[in-house]
């Protein structure tokens, strides 16, 4: 199916954003739900900081190598049966998890589920790329991404309210019955995506992936979405931990905190995603990022406030992380021609995996609890470090922008 050539949406073309918000919405939520389990966890288990990083890089790390290995493949097949088949595999990993007893048995838990839950995004997006034009890709991304928002408005505030009352596994088994029905409905529902096949050429799967990684311009890509990815997970792993033993925020006020900032997000996107189709991508990016920042170097060193602060705070920060994400990913889904599309989709998706694992895994280092009931130290040293990498971000994409005109 070719991208139609106007705006508007067809009947169809909603029918999969909707499919594609939701399938967003499943994964985000697995690998999201881990901050605000944090601090939950660590008590239960009993594990350090550093530990907990390695829990959440793990699925980052794996997630990345996967679709290394699978990028060369991505461009060869349906890409509706590719999704199915990724999903299927998450949706058994998540189904571990929920099962898992011990650290060692999560920790390989994880690994399953970042071996097909990394992959999903990137096909999604070649998904997005194949079927809608430049000017609706902002659009679309703004409602796909409102998986994040959604998440956190109804999946992560459901999810703590099942931690406290049947244990820190219940929000993965919820998230397999989720993924389990909406499985059966991309079966029925979303048609063949083919179109890529007519445009291949006789390159195998290595020296397509070679290919692919080769090419001068989509490196530039390739790092300015990693850089993106570092600044935008470097904080997140710890802020319930942040929030409940050094602002004082109870385990019942948790909730509130992420669902106002998920109605904020979700709010947000949809906004953020049609003004990147009316206005400069690279500035709209440039205002999130230096907005991100500002708000960042603030939140990282609050004194013990009143909640509806800390609330203001929170959503202001998330605000700028997250108004980065449509503009960026709209700019970098145009590097990449046709028949490159799975492949530059796949390993642009590893690179930003392996980015947020890499995030994940220095916040552990950097940050120290003495105890798990300890006030998190050097919370502000990682806001600093976070901050510093945003402005590096903004300078590849400025690269990036200066590719696509040159293009043009």
């Amino acid at each position: 199916m070719q991208p139609l050539q106007k705006t508007t949406f067809t009947t169809y073309q909603k029918t999969v954003i909707a499919l594609l918000a939701l399938t967003q919405f499943t994964v985000v939520l697995d690998f999201m739900v881990m901050s605000p389990l944090g601090d939950l966890l660590m008590k239960s288990m009993k594990i350090t900081p550093t530990q907990f990083g390695f829990v959440v890089s793990s699925y980052a790390f794996s997630a990345g190598i996967s679709g290394l290995l699978t990028a060369g493949f991505a461009d060869k097949f349906d890409r509706k049966n590719l999704l199915l088949f990724f999903y299927t595999g998450f949706i058994l990993g998540t189904l571990f998890c929920g099962l898992a007893p011990t650290y060692e048995t999560i920790i390989a838990a994880r690994i399953i589920t970042g071996l097909f839950g990394g992959v999903i995004g990137s096909i999604s997006m070649a998904i997005i790329t194949d079927l809608f034009t430049l000017e609706q890709r902002g659009r679309v991304m703004g409602f796909v991404q409102m998986g994040f928002g959604t998440s956190q408005v109804l999946g992560i505030p459901i999810s703590l309210y099942l931690a406290n009352s049947w244990g820190w596994q219940a929000p993965f088994l919820m998230v397999v019955g989720l993924s389990l029905l909406l499985a059966l409905v991309i079966f029925r529902v979303l048609q063949p995506i083919t179109q890529h096949l007519l445009m291949q050429s006789d390159r195998n799967a290595i020296s397509h992936l070679w290919h692919t990684v080769a090419k001068r311009e989509y490196r530039i890509g390739f790092m300015a979405t990693s850089l993106l990815a570092i600044g935008g997970y470097m904080m997140m792993p710890f802020g319930s931990v942040y929030a409940i033993n050094n602002l004082k925020v109870s385990t019942q006020q948790l909730p509130i905190i992420f669902m106002v900032s998920g109605i904020s997000t979700l709010i947000t996107m949809p906004f953020i995603g049609r003004l990147s189709d009316r206005m400069n991508k690279f500035k709209l990016f440039t205002i999130a990022s230096v907005w991100m920042v500002i708000m960042v170097l603030i939140y990282t060193r609050l004194p013990v406030i009143p909640l509806w602060l800390i609330i203001i705070f929170n959503v202001s920060m998330m605000t700028g992380i997250m108004s980065r994400m449509v503009p960026a990913t709209t700019m970098t889904s145009a590097i990449p021609v046709p028949q490159d599309r799975g492949a530059f989709m796949s390993v642009n998706s590893s690179l930003q995996q392996i980015a947020g694992g890499v995030a994940s895994f220095l916040a552990g280092l950097i940050v120290v609890q003495p105890t798990n009931f300890s006030p998190l130290e050097h919370y502000d040293t990682l806001g600093m470090v976070t901050s510093s990498i945003t402005v590096l971000c903004i300078f590849m994409m400025y690269r990036v922008k200066k590719l696509l005109e040159n293009r043009a």
